[in-house]
């Protein structure tokens, strides 16, 4: 994820040891003892990545417990995202005086099936899978570049945003994104300024698809 992410943005990406390290009181009460052996472990390497971002960004590795939605609740001042799939996880945190929200996502890169596809893309966006280069599956691209915009949006609004309220675009000789949220979106979100735009960046590489953007403090 470092290479898709500006430098004010701190990044950790879990290594071995991370799926089955210690959680910190508040963050292991809000996953309960009864917890599934995978979301356990997906929890933990979320946690442990998100407490290094923050020891980069030169703060104490607070916990980062889940609010009731389940989203991360980041220390006051920073802004954050942890995502997780088969083998990978990763986090990132910035200061909210850099960054106003950053959003990132990882998945696996392989077919969609017709229901997902039907589910999250458009019909424009099923028009230009047809047109992209062979060899990349980019409806889960664009699944994962919008998991990254419903992240970016949501700590800013705390509205929810469908995948059909987001009309993305890809430019696949430079690895990056643009997505316009849907003017009724924009329009009934009671948050100063919400983005109408969100741009930005994805790779292919390694079995992953990967997907991060940020929106910079004006």
């Amino acid at each position: 994820m470092r290479d898709l992410l500006p430098s004010t943005v701190a990044v950790a990406v879990a290594g071995p040891g991370d799926w089955a390290a210690e959680l910190l009181p508040a963050e292991q009460a809000c996953l309960g003892e009864r917890a599934a052996r995978t979301r356990r472990r997906d929890f933990i390497a979320g946690r442990v990545c998100a407490r290094r971002a923050l020891t980069d960004l030169g703060l104490s590795p607070t916990a980062v417990p889940a609010a009731a939605d389940r989203a991360p609740v980041w220390p006051v001042g920073v802004v954050g995202s942890i995502t997780h799939t088969a083998g990978y996880c990763a986090a990132a945190a910035a200061h909210s005086t850099d960054i106003r929200s950053v959003g990132l996502d990882a998945e696996q890169h392989r077919e969609v099936n017709p229901g997902v596809r039907r589910l999250v893309l458009l019909p424009e966006e099923e028009a230009d899978c047809a047109r992209l280069p062979s060899g990349t599956h980019w409806p889960v691209v664009l699944f994962s570049a919008k998991e990254t915009v419903y992240k970016v949006w949501y700590p800013i609004v705390r509205s929810w945003l469908d995948f059909h309220d987001a009309r993305l675009e890809l430019d696949p000789d430079g690895g990056t994104f643009t997505a316009r949220i849907a003017p009724a979106r924009v329009d009934a979100a009671t948050a100063e300024d919400a983005p109408a735009w969100i741009t930005g960046r994805f790779v292919v590489a390694d079995g992953l698809v990967r997907t991060a953007a940020v929106l910079a403090q004006r």
